[in-house]
């Protein structure tokens, strides 16, 4: 996405002596790849951050081979989040106010195109791990219960149908 992140992936590519990767400019958004042309599309929480989440579900679609599959780790929300958490800035900043319920993920995904949807837990996090994210934060203990037990680290898996 920067200038500054492309240069240490090259050099990290450089030092693995890695040949067959190719790192380009771009956002999730607005991908600089033409259709139909990656096999599996990878990211580790990401997709909640992005203010355009359907855009990025009909992007990573698009680029995707028939048969392709998106497989993501992001942050999703296990039931309704209180509106005073979702318009928190420094709660989206930290992945939580920009997560996505999960009935909505998959709503979205399906919408996009995807089929065989999938979200698994890895983590749900409790209000102890709120209080640590929050350290310092002089709301951090009302903030912690009220999003007790309501995240989790998932695993998002679908699938681009394949050509019949």
């Amino acid at each position: 996405m920067t200038d500054e992140m492309l240069a240490r992936a090259r050099e990290n590519q450089r030092k693995a002596s890695i040949k067959n990767v190719e790192f380009l400019k771009g956002d999730i958004e607005n991908i600089p790849l033409p259709d139909s042309s990656v096999d599996v599309i990878i990211s580790n929480c990401v997709i909640n951050i992005s203010a355009d989440k359907d855009r990025v579900l009909e992007e990573a679609f698009r680029v995707l081979k028939p048969g392709g599959r998106l497989a993501v780790s992001d942050i999703v929300v296990r039931e309704e989040m209180p509106a005073e958490i979702r318009r928190r800035a420094d709660l989206w900043a930290l992945c939580v106010s920009g997560a996505l319920e999960e009935r909505e993920y998959c709503s979205k995904l399906t919408k996009a195109g995807f089929e065989q949807v999938d979200v698994e837990p890895t983590r749900i996090y409790t209000s102890a791990d709120a209080k640590s994210l929050l350290a310092g934060n002089a709301e951090a203990e009302a903030i912690a219960e009220k999003v007790d037990g309501k995240f989790m680290s998932a695993f998002v898996r679908a699938r681009k149908p394949a050509l019949s």
